[in-house]
């Protein structure tokens, strides 16, 4: 009898070990969010790479919260991201003149052509915005996403060309207490030349792009 039990015990241990034995756990609900940015993320690591500014690029794109799975996406993700920035640095500017009297003419002529020239960049990167929207509405035919492509890249750079203006008289006016802003618009003007990257490397692709 008391073989027979143990025999049975033995029986039992060996039909339990399989259930017991570890096994590759199941991805989950996070493991699959977690491998879907990942690629987003790689996408945008090897977009950013060629970048005048690729640690400033990476950072702000990698922080977007909107998709990144595409060229295209990655190129309306550095447009928003400049735009935003752009007017915040409006706003800044605007407190800046209401807040602090300047002491001299060249230091209020300095603030009120950079809060012109970047109010000017909000419009121009909006255009460049609107003109890659329009992507999505007129087929991406070639002769339309080239003009489209054409269009987005001459608001960018407009843009850029004011900010650096900005940056330059703000600088020759010697505006006080200026360093803050003066790290902003050098920020600012980074974001929207990684843009423009961004834009020029969709244009020449000349590939349909998914929206």
């Amino acid at each position: 009898m008391a073989s027979y039990n143990s025999l049975v015990v033995s029986l039992s241990f060996l039909i339990l070990v399989p259930v017991c034995s570890p096994s590759s756990p199941q991805p989950t609900q996070f493991d699959t969010l977690s491998s879907y940015h990942q690629g987003d993320n790689n996408l945008v690591r090897a977009s950013c790479v060629h970048t005048l500014y690729p640690a400033v690029c990476l950072h702000t794109l990698s922080a977007y919260r909107g998709p990144t799975s595409t060229p295209y996406d990655v190129a309306r993700a550095a447009l928003k991201v400049s735009l935003t920035r752009a007017r915040s640095l409006t706003v800044l500017l605007s407190s800046k003149s209401h807040s602090h009297r300047p002491t001299s003419k060249k230091e209020r002529a300095a603030l009120r052509d950079c809060t012109e020239m970047i109010s000017s960049t909000v419009d121009e990167l909006s255009g460049a915005l609107n003109e890659l929207k329009q992507l999505g509405n007129i087929g991406v035919g070639r002769e339309a996403f080239g003009w489209a492509m054409s269009n987005a890249e001459t608001w960018v750079s407009a843009a850029l060309t004011d900010e650096d203006t900005c940056l330059e008289g703000f600088n020759e006016g010697g505006v006080a207490r200026g360093d803050v802003i003066r790290k902003k618009i050098r920020n600012v003007a980074k974001v929207t030349s990684n843009a423009l990257y961004m834009i020029n490397k969709l244009d020449k692709s000349k590939n349909k792009v998914r929206v």
